[in-house]
């Protein structure tokens, strides 16, 4: 089985519930199992899964239309 990854993102935009919704939402669109915290006045996005890439993280919260920092 693989390990299970965590990225921490810096993401611009995310000003309320909703966006958080939205950008746990987008994660586990494509991996159901990710556990997803977001940190709305740190502006920081935490995801933990055994599958996804970070490339794949970042592409589904831009797609959302957040702003992810390197």
């Amino acid at each position: 089985m693989t390990q299970a990854q965590t990225y921490t993102l810096s993401v611009k935009g995310m000003s309320c519930q909703h966006c958080v919704k939205a950008v746990t939402q987008a994660v586990q669109s494509i991996d159901p199992r990710a556990t997803v915290t977001v940190d709305l006045p740190g502006g920081q996005v935490s995801v933990t899964s055994a599958t996804l890439e970070r490339a794949a993280v970042v592409k589904a919260i831009n797609e959302e239309g957040y702003v992810t920092q390197p």
